[in-house]
């Protein structure tokens, strides 16, 4: 498995791949969502085993992504219905929240006492996602200090309509335009989030740099269709 986990001020970071789960094809193997016909059983076992991972005793928030750019605190979701949100701020040891992506960059925020998890696909992007996370973290009195970018598509495979690429360079400058493997213009969504994350007041990011799309170790709605799984993002805090 080519799991990444990383510990920062207190916090447990982990971005899963879509192997080790028990899954079958068209999800194989660790499909982490239940928005499919993936037997729901399989999908329990597979976050059971991401939990594990983990290495927290926190219980996975629930959470019903919509592509805009609410915040929720893991604190205020009732656990029989999830939140139609794209980030959750976690505070308390006995949460881990989760984004679920195909795609779409997962970032997790960090700073001393909470974390965030945010799903910034380009909808969320232009919809300040990233920006809104940051803030409902400094709500909370949490500062973030650190950011981690996980696997996303890249702009080598993201080909991108020219209308929403001259909003993307409008808003986050001239970075994100880039170029597929083929030519054609393209979006470079770790830019952006880079862009707006500096915009939030985030200076030191890590980037994982891998393509989603280029690696068939991680779901890839562009690459596949539908349907795909979803690979995560986990985060929790440390008693």
């Amino acid at each position: 498995m080519g799991w990444f986990r990383a510990d920062v001020f207190g916090a447990r970071v982990l971005f899963t791949d879509r192997h080790g789960g028990v899954s079958a094809p068209p999800y194989s193997s660790l499909n982490l969502t239940t928005g499919g016909d993936d037997p729901a059983e399989s999908v329990v076992e597979n976050r059971r085993r991401a939990l594990g991972a983990l290495g927290l005793s926190g219980t996975w928030v629930p959470m019903r992504q919509v592509h805009g750019a609410a915040v929720v605190d893991a604190g205020s979701i009732d656990g029989a219905a999830p939140a139609e949100a794209d980030a959750v701020v976690v505070i308390d040891p006995k949460h881990v929240g989760a984004v679920l992506t195909a795609d779409c960059a997962p970032v997790a925020l960090v700073g001393p006492g909470g974390v965030a998890a945010v799903h910034a696909g380009w909808p969320g992007l232009l919809a300040g996602v990233v920006e809104a996370s940051a803030e409902a973290l400094r709500a909370s009195g949490v500062e973030p200090r650190r950011a981690l970018l996980g696997p996303c598509i890249r702009p080598c495979c993201y080909e991108f309509g020219e209308d929403k690429l001259a909003d993307f360079e409008d808003r986050f400058g001239p970075a994100v335009r880039a170029s597929t493997a083929q030519g054609t213009p393209a979006l470079d969504i770790p830019a952006a989030a880079a862009a707006a994350l500096r915009a939030a007041g985030v200076v030191h990011v890590s980037d994982l740099g891998i393509c989603t799309s280029c690696s068939p170790a991680y779901f890839s709605y562009r690459r596949d269709g539908d349907p795909t799984g979803r690979q995560a993002l986990l985060v929790g805090r440390r008693p």
